[in-house]
């Protein structure tokens, strides 16, 4: 552990967040591999700490917060302190502007008007184009025998959301976009966390490689408001629903670039996200024979035909595989705000312009919290052990009035997915390991090797 400054001014608000005094390089990993760096810093600062990585005047202001209270004082309401303007989400929106990274004024507006898409009974008219997908991946992967579970796992997910949200069959194009995702991704997060970066209009060859990367996946949006334009019974309820919004200011339409910005935030938050829920499900059930065989069980129990939404009050194991499963590898290891004005969090004082950064992977596996952190056990989701649990220190998707929109589709997704996919094959994992990478969401660092065979 290293040492900690003690030595700051104490304000009649209460402390500063003590500073974590490790060496350079082992505070800026923290903030590069904030999935891992939320339990760094905590074990060396404490549950709500300051990661300096330079002097004031040059560089921003991290704090890292790993408490179920911080996360509560960081993400449960909206009176002005805090705002989406840190420079993770100035980078992201390189991207486009959308309801995921846009300041508050912007996106209530923008938020209010996609919600009814994602509400928990609208998205079950979704579940059809989600199981067809789950039935034809588990018959690939009993025909190809040894499969990466990562690969697959995207390829249904990246389907799913072209169907529902796009009105299009990607599957053509599924393999080919998978990279541009990433390297998307990586552009933005490596700019967010770095000390120097370039300026935008000077033609490196990282800003080449991003500039391919996203111009092929907003070609794919393109298309899908082009075919949705030219029909307007096309089945993309989504692009609709933006080509009905109005700017709250102008009450102008959005216009085409609008949508396609939302359209890639979608595609790059709801693919990557689930893909990864639903390939460490299946990786955790692959070395656990008689925890899969429960959610078999329970499957095989509903009968041979295509899962419903109906269906998933009988399938409560297997919600609780995928609870268990968003806690130890969630979709987001850290959540960002920016400090607009001094507050208090979880009894410190943090001064304006301070980026805050809410460790939920470190929440989710903090001794302090969880029997047993690191232990794959669905059964702690049961209703007997959830029964008096703190509400802020899981946080699979969020909390407060940014949480994702899209939970209720995850879930959903995630759940009929592995169901599907667990009633039909016997997975085995072959490597003791699920390397994680965070490029912006939590990922797959490496194939997931399995072997796959019919019941």
């Amino acid at each position: 552990m290293g040492s900690i400054d003690h030595e700051q001014t104490v304000s009649a608000g209460g402390p500063l967040p003590p500073r974590v005094r490790l060496p350079y390089r082992q505070r800026i990993a923290m903030l590069r591999d904030f999935h891992t760096g939320g339990e760094k810093a905590r074990a060396a600062g404490g549950p709500v700490c300051e990661i300096p990585i330079g002097p004031g005047w040059l560089t921003p202001r991290f704090v890292f917060v790993t408490s179920p209270a911080g996360a509560r004082d960081v993400l449960a309401g909206f009176d002005g302190s805090m705002d989406k303007e840190m420079m993770i989400h100035v980078q992201t929106r390189l991207v486009g502007m959308n309801v995921f990274d846009m300041a508050h004024a912007q996106w209530k507006p923008r938020r209010q008007a996609l919600q009814p898409v994602f509400t928990k009974r609208h998205v079950g008219s979704y579940v059809g184009h989600m199981a067809d997908e789950a039935e034809r991946v588990a018959a690939e992967c009993i025909r190809d025998d040894r499969v990466d579970l990562d690969q697959r796992a995207r390829r249904l997910t990246l389907q799913v959301l072209g169907r529902s949200v796009l009105g299009l069959d990607l599957k053509p194009r599924a393999e080919g976009l998978a990279p541009h995702f990433k390297t998307v991704l990586n552009y933005v997060t490596a700019r967010a966390i770095g000390p120097m970066r370039a300026p935008t209009w000077l033609p490196t060859p990282a800003r080449a490689r991003f500039r391919t990367s996203l111009n092929a996946l907003q070609g794919v949006a393109d298309d899908a408001i082009r075919a949705c334009r030219a029909d307007p019974a096309h089945d993309a309820e989504l692009i609709a629903r933006l080509m009905d919004t109005r700017d709250p200011v102008t009450g102008e339409p959005l216009t085409d670039r609008d949508i396609r910005d939302e359209l890639i935030a979608f595609l790059i938050a709801g693919h990557d996200t689930t893909a990864t829920t639903l390939a460490y499900s299946l990786w955790q059930l692959g070395r656990h024979p008689d925890l899969q065989e429960r959610v078999a069980t329970e499957a095989q129990a509903i009968g041979d035909r295509s899962l419903t939404v109906a269906d998933i009050a009988r399938l409560g194991y297997t919600v609780q595989v995928i609870h268990e499963s968003l806690r130890l590898c969630p979709p987001a290891a850290a959540v960002a705000r920016l400090a607009m004005r001094d507050v208090i969090i979880d009894g410190h004082r943090v001064p304006a312009g301070t980026s805050l950064l809410v460790g939920i992977y470190a929440l989710h596996r903090d001794p302090a919290l969880w029997d047993q952190p690191t232990r794959f056990d669905p059964d702690r989701f049961s209703p007997a052990r959830s029964a008096g649990r703190d509400r802020w220190q899981y946080l699979p998707f969020g909390a407060g009035p940014r949480s994702c929109i899209g939970d209720h589709f995850a879930m959903l997704e995630a759940t009929i997915g592995l169901a599907t996919i667990i009633r039909r094959a016997r997975v085995r994992s072959i490597e003791a390991d699920f390397p994680l990478a965070v490029p912006f969401t939590t990922t797959a660092g490496a194939p997931i090797p399995a072997r796959m065979s019919a019941r």
